[in-house]
């Protein structure tokens, strides 16, 4: 408790320091075509969560196993995603220094060697293939909790979420250490939600999480979820994790296939995300964010009550490729529907998505 106290307060002053900073230097994000808020509103909540993981670091550097790594590979990432939210640099600069990231994370063994077991008696194990899958899986993760972030409180209250999930793994599974390090990660997290959401100081204090926090984010639940999953201590099954991390995946695989279908680009930028489906359904930013935080946090306990009742992992794998199914299938027809019946002229509603950073 009294670390997390540290850790939250911590957290809250520096973005209240560094969103003073970002107006000085011009990391901004600035309402355009596609960003409709209003002013110019500081990336800086990446920076709070990266600062708050030092003052973690000073108080338990014994926590989490390769720590001073994980903080190296950090920094890297941060770093360029500054750079990234100031300069918008091409993709592939970013896509190299991840792909750098994930080589020094394997080099420290930290790599997917098993999926887990297809069946009561045979493990899928990946052997050399691991490297390949372990540097997907972290493009994937970065990449799920880069598109995500689109609507206020969201890219926040999802990481919440999957944090929160493993914090709860670790303690059931024994390792208290990683599990309170996750939730102080998670109390890291609440300054920047409260900020974004206008909580308690109104819009004027608001502030994004930019590219920055969504790599940091994204690149810190894929080696947590290779902590938890592989090895003598791990404390999940791998299918699990698929649970964990259910909706950013999810909606980033499905949002590429679409692109994919209509001959675009898969990282091509549009409104077509579950949050953007949503509220041209009629749901207010805020309904919309308590209906996909529901969503999440029912898959992630799905994922954890069915790997503590020892649900066969088959089972468990095809009961998460039957709901991403469903939720394919139902995003699909809702578009379309809601294609269909737009009028010409007609307000989408798009305003109201305008409090986003970006639709990606």
């Amino acid at each position: 408790m009294q670390e997390s106290m540290v850790v939250f307060v911590g957290a809250l002053l520096m973005l209240l320091g560094a969103r003073k900073i970002a107006f000085y230097i011009g990391l901004v994000d600035k309402p355009s075509a596609r960003k409709k808020h209003d002013g110019h509103i500081p990336l800086v909540g990446g920076v709070s969560i990266y600062l708050a993981l030092w003052v973690l670091y000073v108080l338990h550097p014994d926590w989490m196993p390769q720590f001073s790594l994980y903080m190296i590979c950090a920094t890297v990432l941060l770093v360029v995603g500054v750079l990234d939210d100031r300069f918008d640099l091409p993709v592939l600069p970013r896509v190299g220094v991840q792909a750098l990231v994930a080589g020094a994370m394997m080099w420290s063994g930290l790599v997917l060697t098993s999926l887990g077991y297809v069946s009561a008696d045979i493990e899928l194990v990946l052997g050399v293939f691991g490297y390949s899958v372990t540097l997907f899986a972290v493009w994937g993760a970065i990449n799920a909790f880069n598109m995500v972030d689109g609507i206020d409180g969201l890219l926040g209250a999802l990481s919440c979420v999957t944090f929160g999930a493993l914090a709860a793994m670790f303690q059931l599974g024994g390792n208290y250490e990683l599990s309170r390090w996750c939730l102080c990660l998670l109390v890291a997290s609440l300054p920047y939600i409260m900020l974004n959401l206008g909580i308690p100081f109104g819009k004027r204090f608001k502030v994004f999480m930019g590219d920055a926090g969504s790599t940091l984010i994204g690149f810190t639940v894929i080696w947590l979820l290779v902590l938890a999953t592989q090895g003598d201590k791990a404390v999940m099954r791998p299918v699990s994790a698929l649970w964990v991390i259910a909706v950013p995946l999810m909606d980033m695989a499905a949002i590429m296939v679409r692109r994919i279908r209509r001959g675009d680009s898969p990282f091509k930028p549009d409104r077509e995300h579950l949050h953007h489906i949503l509220m041209r359904a009629g749901l207010g930013p805020r309904q919309t964010l308590l209906a996909i935080i529901a969503f999440s946090t029912l898959l992630a306990a799905v994922g954890i009550i069915g790997d503590n009742a020892g649900v066969p992992e088959l089972l468990m794998l095809v009961g998460f490729l039957v709901v991403f199914a469903a939720y394919f299938w139902s995003i699909i027809r809702v578009w379309k529907i809601l294609t269909w019946i737009r009028k010409p002229g007609h307000k989408q509603g798009m305003s109201e998505i305008g409090n986003s950073p970006s639709s990606k």
